[in-house]
């Protein structure tokens, strides 16, 4: 029998800000310009191996779709291309793809003609880019019809930029309206079996992404924002990091343990079903940081930013911090992430 308390996992919570809401208000992605995406590659192909690497930018397409195009133009099956991280679709966003091709010619496809993307250098190298061969992203955002007092929304800008922002899983990770959550829970609860192991993956996550973002939200609720606990477990920027949880040894102990296995014990069917579906335990950073960041204002009613982001962090957890942001309806369920990934 389900324990009531721990299903449904069908909402997702208003998890809590770490700073005071300005009360304002944007629009984001009203033109696919207002979100430019660049990647930030891990290394850069040296002209020689058995992969051809592209660079491509992309306007209005989803990765995915764009790798198939690939695929088709280079006459290769889609799992010959790989790419490090997903980007978002309704953007103009700059990526790099890899194609496996060892023999015969190489064709050239930065003469592939295609309204929603262009492929603008290839060059060979020794591996395939897969999932997380990155350092992070680069965003430029324009949040147009501005709303608010702008003295509240310097605030906020000024205390994200010096302090960073609560890393958070952003909700697209969760599904439509959280959905994949409760698919994770009932799956993890043997009350529904999922086959695809594309899907058993999409669940997975997010539920783990979840029980994340519930220890990061306890911290908050409890004024521990910002600071370090006893126990707390030390990323390599020595800043706090909470559990992407899995089976092994919990590593944090004292007060930060505490906190932790509190949630897990509020979540037991997810902790325990990520345990058994054998994922290990690891950590990420409590903290997102911004790099480079920097603001204007061309009109009254329009913010421009510019910023860099780590791999697996979202700009959305930036922008919750200094407004609401909302797209327009037809972006609303858009099938990849605003996210440094």
């Amino acid at each position: 029998m389900t324990d009531v308390l721990q299903s449904p996992y069908t909402t997702l919570p208003q998890w809590p800000k770490a700073y005071p809401a300005s009360g304002a208000s944007a629009t984001l992605k009203l033109l696919n310009e207002d979100f430019i995406v660049t990647e930030l590659p891990l290394q850069l192909p040296f002209g020689a191996g058995e992969h051809i690497w592209l660079d491509v930018e992309k306007n209005g397409a989803n990765t995915a779709f764009v790798a198939q195009q690939l695929a088709a133009a280079a006459c290769v099956q889609e799992w010959d291309v790989g790419y490090a991280g997903l980007k978002d679709r309704y953007a103009i966003t700059r990526q790099w793809f890899s194609i496996y091709l060892p023999k015969g010619e190489t064709p050239d496809l930065t003469q592939l003609q295609h309204p929603e993307f262009k492929v603008l250098s290839q060059s060979r190298h020794v591996k395939k880019l897969r999932p997380g061969d990155l350092q992070g992203n680069r965003f430029r955002i324009v949040l147009r019809d501005v709303t608010g007092d702008r003295d509240a929304i310097e605030a906020n800008l000024q205390a994200v930029a010096s302090q960073g922002v609560p890393n958070y899983f952003g909700a697209q990770r969760f599904g439509h309206d959280g959905g994949n959550v409760e698919q994770g829970r009932a799956m993890l609860a043997r009350e529904i079996r999922v086959r695809n192991p594309k899907k058993k993956g999409i669940y997975l996550s997010a539920v783990r992404s979840f029980v994340f973002n519930e220890v990061l939200a306890l911290r908050i609720q409890q004024g521990l924002w910002g600071q370090t606990l006893p126990g707390d477990v030390m990323d390599e920027a020595d800043r706090p990091t909470g559990p992407l949880w899995g089976r092994g040894r919990v590593v944090t102990s004292d007060q930060a343990q505490a906190l932790e296995n509190g949630v897990a014990e509020r979540h037991a069917i997810l902790c325990d079903g990520m345990e058994h579906a054998g994922l290990d335990q690891d950590r990420r950073a409590l903290v997102a940081c911004p790099e480079d960041m920097t603001w204007e204002w061309p009109q009254a009613d329009q913010l421009v930013l510019t910023f860099s982001l780590p791999a697996g962090t979202y700009a959305t957890s930036v922008l919750s911090e200094i407004l609401q942001a909302t797209e327009p309806e037809r972006h609303s369920e858009s099938d990849e992430p605003a996210a440094a990934e």
